[in-house]
């Protein structure tokens, strides 16, 4: 079998609903926490596939999170040799990060379900698929495009996804996200986060309970068809 390795930056962001179609495409998967006392060692060349999650915390915040430093470099050893990956919200501005660009606190905060906006480059991609569909958006940071990377779609403030070449995708939204149980951590604590972004919790429960199977399934496909342009 493929070998998948999901590096996770907090115990409630998980690979959730993109596990299915990676499961059915081959891959065995592993997971390294970078709380886990290895992960120095992690081998991110290793795989044939690499899998960057969400977390909570800034790219830029490497006084707080030492280890950050380390992810980076091993990531862009990675991209520069092309091996596949995806990231996925902070996952994505790893992938940018480790490619060169800035990443930055955003203008605002988004939060809740909604529909991005696709590239003429991006309705030639698998992101297609997440076209009109109310996905999840949890995020106060972005970042500058790499040079070189098509960005292929986006909101009035963000970047929410971009690819460079055939082997990077980077989805600053949350498509894997609306069957997974866990997202009420998420909730936890959240107020005043989500009140920044001009919602509630309670709605955000609201919205998950109606959008959150359609856009997984969105999302699958998103996944689903990537990964077939590997092969």
């Amino acid at each position: 079998m493929k070998s998948a390795l999901i590096i996770r930056h907090t115990p409630y962001e998980g690979v959730a609903g993109f596990r299915l179609p990676i499961e059915e495409a081959g891959y065995d998967l592993d997971r390294v926490d970078v709380g886990d006392p290895c992960f120095g060692d992690a081998d991110f060349m290793a795989p044939d596939l690499l899998i960057m999650m969400g977390g909570p915390m800034g790219v830029y915040e490497t006084a707080a999170h030492p280890w950050i430093t380390c992810e980076l470099r091993k990531l862009a050893e990675r991209l520069a040799a092309g091996k596949p990956t995806v990231g996925v919200c902070l996952g994505a501005q790893m992938i940018a990060a480790a490619a060169g660009a800035k990443v930055y606190p955003g203008p605002v905060k988004e939060v809740g379900f909604a529909a991005v906006d696709i590239s003429p480059e991006g309705r030639q991609s698998p992101v297609n698929h997440i076209a009109g569909v109310p996905v999840l958006h949890w995020h106060g940071d972005t970042f500058d495009v790499p040079a070189g990377a098509e960005v292929l779609a986006a909101t009035s403030n963000y970047v929410q996804a971009f690819r460079m070449g055939a082997s990077t995708l980077a989805l600053q939204c949350h498509p894997e996200m609306g069957e997974d149980l866990r997202f009420h951590e998420w909730l936890r604590g959240a107020d005043d986060y989500v009140a920044e972004a001009g919602t509630t919790v309670e709605r955000l429960i609201e919205e998950y309970q109606i959008h959150g199977s359609g856009a997984v399934e969105a999302g699958r496909a998103l996944i689903r068809e990537w990964l077939t342009g590997l092969e």
